[in-house]
């Protein structure tokens, strides 16, 4: 049975393709109606918070602020958003990662349009919807020992919202004063953020972040940065 109010949708992806497609999709089904789109965390946090839409599809792995940190913001300012996660990152972890962040569903990029769009209307509805490969997984990895964010007690260093963000603009090649004017705060902030960071992960050197960035997801492995 159709809806007879479109679902507004905010679609955040960094790859202008992927970004573009979805949009196209979107748009050309009766029961949907994308209302924004965007290539960063930062700005999906500021769209959603403009926009109010029904469903936000959200990358993880996008430049500035990835998709795990924008989910934590936008709940925190809006607790009723309804953020699906579409990503070509699917492992446990990141699945387990995107759920304590307070995200309703989570897609592979590889998902059908019509698995996509039962999503989308099920997350609209109040639902949670997980991919069947990735919902037949997520039974099996809560089995395993989490703490109390709901992640897999191994990994015993957690960060806070502002360092990763930190950690995420070093790692993409910007310096403290430039991380200090995306932040709003100043350099001697930044400097204790980031050598509370360092001391958390004990990684004493820029290019040690940028590895750990990549090797957690923070940034996409594979692209080019520059480092400071």
């Amino acid at each position: 049975m159709k809806t007879s109010k479109k679902i507004s949708v905010l679609v955040a992806d960094d790859h202008i393709v992927v970004r573009e497609g979805l949009c196209s999709l979107l748009n050309a089904d009766q029961d949907f109606r994308v209302v924004g789109e965007t290539r960063t965390g930062r700005e999906a946090v500021e769209l959603t918070l403009a926009l109010r839409p029904d469903v936000i599809l959200m990358d993880i792995a996008m430049p500035v602020l990835n998709g795990l940190e924008a989910t934590k913001q936008i709940l925190a300012t809006d607790p009723a958003a309804k953020v699906l996660i579409l990503s070509a990152y699917s492992d446990d972890e990141y699945v387990l990662r995107t759920t304590a962040a307070g995200a309703v569903g989570f897609l592979e990029k590889q998902t059908s349009a019509a698995i996509l769009s039962k999503a989308i209307h099920e997350v609209a509805r109040g639902n949670t919807f997980f991919s069947p490969t990735i919902a037949k997984h997520l039974h099996i990895s809560q089995n395993k020992p989490l703490d109390r964010n709901g992640l897999p007690k191994a990994n015993s260093t957690r960060l806070t919202s502002r360092e990763s963000e930190i950690l995420q603009l070093v790692a993409e090649g910007s310096t403290n004063r430039q991380i200090g004017s995306d932040l709003g705060v100043s350099v001697k902030t930044v400097e204790k953020h980031r050598q509370h960071l360092m001391d958390k992960l004990n990684i004493h050197d820029t290019a040690g972040l940028t590895r750990y960035a990549m090797a957690t997801g923070v940034i996409e492995a594979g692209v080019r940065l520059t480092i400071v």
